[in-house]
């Protein structure tokens, strides 16, 4: 306590002497907080007390006049007028100033909305990170659909938000409450809205056509007005808080799969946010009876694109490769893909059939493709073998027929035949197979032997073997041979030039 003479003086002084709290506590010795109880017993304001005098005081009439008719002004251009009008202060200490002084806008007042059971639902996405599958990154993505009288949450997560899986989310979600509401709230999603100026909207055609199958209206919530839709975005929080942290899973399946139990669990015993009165999944029970019913047959939802296939017979999609039969390269095929299941088809065929893959640059094959590629690849290697030895050798054409009669193995004889051409050349080769051919032994080693005996009757030794790769680029290669007498002129004129010839 301090004496009604100490009270005094301290007010003479903040008022006559315009002292600083701080100076009139030194001067008298008393505490800070004694002297701002004696001010604020007195009526002055705290601001008042503590106000130090500042260069832009001057400034503030021209600043709050400004301000007045023009509230969004930024502060860099009111410090531009302002250092017009003489102020010397820097720009950092402005801004805040003026962020004290500049006029709030009016609070805006929002109706609590309410709805009648079975009348209203609100759909959005939901970004909880990344999940790994394999050498793949996918997003994981949250397709929330909450009823807006009962609260009833549906949740199932997707490797991305493209428009097939936001179908596939409503259409589980209408599975799951076997029924349909009148109304679904939208978001500005590109899977919902392509476009809108004003009060126009162009909707996304295909969530049109689906709207029109379920018989519900599709209605997006005006720009900047999140309460409209505020029941689906709370969902997703309490989706974040109770749901989400701290959970393990094995793969996409497995998450879903716990998401459902936790739907039709604790999400569904909670109180309802309408009528604390009973739960959510009470309040869904009275819902259900007004929901539109299911039509007869669901909404197509699987991914259709269309596919150009390379020199190799596999189909590119979504990160991997699938594969086709190989008659169908360097075509443009359909590609028609399910959550589980990737087709290819061919008009109304379909050619193949694979279980979809959510890792990165994987080959997904059906060996019955592969073997039926190498078969083609045999067979193709053993017609151009006949067509070389036609070429070559004429006479093989009777031999392979005689082979053929005789039941032997045309593939294997047209190897040994190609050997013995690449060993002895075409016009020896002919000459033996048309001995063979006079002599009634029409095979491979018969017109080896012949060939090997005419090698000797010359006096030659049998030529060597020489092993050529497979590549049909060096092995078929003609080289052309050249005179002898180049290399003799060669010779003549070295001697020629040899100092000491």
């Amino acid at each position: 306590m301090i004496s009604p003479e100490t009270e005094a003086t301290i007010l003479r002084l903040f008022h006559a002497e315009k002292w600083r709290v701080g100076t009139i506590a030194s001067q008298l010795g008393v505490h800070h907080s004694t002297v701002d109880r004696v001010l604020s017993d007195a009526g002055v304001p705290r601001a008042a007390r503590h106000k130090r005098r500042s260069m832009i005081d001057e400034y503030l009439p021209y600043m709050h006049q400004v301000l007045k008719d023009y509230p969004t002004l930024p502060a860099s251009r009111l410090y531009e007028m302002v250092q017009e009008r003489g102020y010397p202060g820097g720009p950092d200490h402005f801004r805040h100033v003026v962020s004290l002084h500049r006029p709030s806008p009016p609070a805006e007042a929002y109706l609590r909305l309410r709805t009648l059971p079975g009348e209203q639902g609100q759909v959005d996405w939901g970004h909880f990170g990344k999940l790994s599958v394999g050498q793949a990154e996918r997003p994981l993505m949250a397709f929330v659909m909450v009823l807006s009288w009962s609260r009833r949450v549906f949740l199932r997560f997707y490797l991305n938000q493209q428009m097939e899986n936001f179908l596939r989310g409503h259409e589980a979600a209408f599975a799951a409450w076997n029924g349909v509401p009148r109304v679904l709230l939208y978001d500005n999603l590109r899977s919902a809205v392509l476009e809108r100026r004003g009060e126009a909207i162009r909707f996304h055609p295909t969530l049109l056509s689906f709207a029109g199958h379920y018989r519900y209206e599709p209605r997006p919530v005006a720009v900047a007005r999140g309460n409209e839709k505020g029941r689906v975005e709370r969902a997703i929080r309490y989706i974040r808080s109770s749901f989400f942290p701290a959970r393990r899973y094995r793969d996409l399946d497995d998450l879903n799969e716990q998401a459902q139990q936790w739907c039709e669990g604790l999400s569904s015993d909670r109180p309802c946010p309408e009528d604390r009165s009973m739960t959510v999944r009470q309040a869904f029970e009275q819902e259900r009876g007004k929901l539109l019913a299911l039509p007869a047959n669901p909404f197509p939802t699987d991914e259709r694109v269309e596919v150009k296939i390379g020199k190799t017979p596999y189909v590119r999609f979504d990160l991997n490769d699938y594969s086709v039969p190989h008659d169908h390269v360097r075509k443009t095929r359909t590609v028609v893909a399910s959550p589980d299941t990737v087709r290819v088809l061919y008009g109304k065929d379909v050619i193949a059939t694979h279980t979809r893959s959510y890792d990165k640059k994987a080959q997904v094959e059906d060996p019955a493709h592969i073997d039926a590629l190498v078969q083609h690849k045999h067979a193709a290697s053993k017609h151009r073998g006949m067509d070389r030895l036609r070429h070559a050798a004429p006479s093989s054409q009777p031999v392979l027929v005689a082979i053929a009669e005789r039941g032997r193995n045309i593939g294997s004889a047209t190897a040994a035949l190609l050997r013995l051409l690449d060993r002895y050349g075409a016009a020896e080769l002919e000459t033996a197979l048309a001995e063979a051919l006079a002599q009634g032994s029409p095979s491979p080693p018969s017109v080896r032997l012949i060939l090997e005996r005419r090698c000797r009757e010359r006096g030659t030794p049998p030529p060597v073997p020489v092993r050529l790769p497979d590549d049909p680029r060096v092995r078929d290669v003609v080289v052309t041979p050249h005179d002898l007498n180049t290399y003799d002129h060669f010779e003549e004129t070295h001697d020629d030039d040899d100092p000491t010839g």
